[in-house]
């Protein structure tokens, strides 16, 4: 097993699962890097590190549903490691190291019992005639997240794909039906292909006790059964023509156009309002209602969840264009089958590096 605990300059042993601690920069120039663990001028230990900083974040978002607390992790894990590197004794590889402390970082957040969802997950679909705008606490909600952010760039076309397939919307909200436990073992096992036998190491477990954790967590998933969509990279010639047509048909406003993209059971979602709706005629009658605020808009195409997105601009009455949402659109079998419109943009424009302002 291999040894995670650190030590401070002053001889204290530092349990890595401790959540207390400085969350800072590491390395030389942070306040870890210069007083604790490692030599402070070891740049090439401090590299090794971020070398996995793309990936952790990745896990780690699957784990917590949440961009920001999956960064705040990593950054936490990255302390921790750095604080212990003079006591890591090289029994097992480095990565799978640093993956025992963010599992733990991880675990213990969880243990606090927050659990992120998406509207679809919290309540039935509103008829528009009844709709009403309800906020949540952000605390709630499942969080979008760069694909730059979360998603290395692995040779395997296959792995590429797979990597993307479960950082979406649907299979990451899936996830935080599971427990902690089994929600790192079905990630460790199912999307980073790890050996039963690796996992049971890292969870200081039994390969018998992790088999039966993935067999559970299998079940539940299969039970929540999160809907699969198209793959987004690359985008093949027929979803390039979707999205240009959806973009052509949200700024002219077209109703007519827009709902001949929509599969029928299209939803319609706007966190952090608990409201969603389903189907053609009341995600028309909401935009052509309430939503018509959002008419003589601008979409910019990026990605998030490893599908596409647009960056949502509202006119400004002053002139431009100013920021009114992350559209993340999910399609299935040719037309658009879920729309989820993260509308605190002070939070997400920053963070997917989108302008703050468009001109006219």
């Amino acid at each position: 097993m291999v040894d995670a605990t650190a030590g401070s300059t002053v001889g204290t042993p530092v349990d890595p699962r401790d959540p207390a601690g400085p969350v800072g920069p590491v390395g030389p120039a942070g306040s870890a890097g210069s007083a604790v663990g490692g030599t402070a001028g070891d740049a090439g230990l401090l590299d090794r590190l971020e070398e996995y900083r793309t990936e952790l974040t990745g896990y780690c978002y699957r784990m917590l549903g949440s961009a920001f607390e999956a960064e705040d992790a990593v950054q936490d894990t990255m302390v921790r490691a750095w604080r212990a590197l003079d006591r890591f004794e090289g029994r097992s590889s480095l990565r799978s190291w640093l993956y025992r402390i963010a599992t733990n970082v991880c675990v213990d957040a969880l243990n606090a019992g927050n659990r992120r969802a998406r509207p679809v997950d919290l309540t039935a679909a509103t008829p528009v005639a009844q709709a009403q705008l309800t906020a949540r606490p952000e605390v709630t909600w499942l969080e979008p997240v760069p694909d730059g952010r979360v998603l290395p760039q692995p040779a395997d076309p296959a792995e590429a794909a797979l990597a993307r397939e479960s950082v979406r919307l649907a299979f990451v909200a899936a996830l935080q039906h599971l427990p902690a436990r089994q929600r790192a073992v079905l990630i460790l096992r199912e999307v980073l292909a790890w050996k039963a036998s690796e996992v049971a190491e890292l969870l200081e477990t039994s390969v018998a006790s992790v088999n039966s954790a993935l067999q559970r967590a299998r079940a539940t998933l299969a039970a929540r059964d999160p809907q699969r969509t198209d793959p987004a990279d690359p985008l093949d010639e027929g979803q390039r023509r979707l999205l240009d047509r959806y973009l052509a048909a949200f700024e002219s406003y077209d109703m007519a156009a827009l709902t001949a993209l929509l599969h029928e059971d299209a939803t319609l979602s706007m966190p952090p309002y608990d409201l969603w709706l389903r189907g053609h005629d009341d995600i028309v009658g909401w935009m052509l209602g309430v939503g018509s605020v959002c008419r003589g808009s601008r979409l910019v195409p990026t990605t998030a969840n490893g599908t596409p997105a647009f960056a949502h601009y509202h006119p400004d009455p002053e002139g431009g264009f100013t920021p009114w949402a992350l559209m993340v659109v999910e399609t299935r079998d040719g037309k658009v089958s879920g729309i989820t419109s993260f509308l605190d943009v002070q939070r997400w424009f920053p963070l997917f590096g989108l302008p703050d302002r468009l001109e006219g």
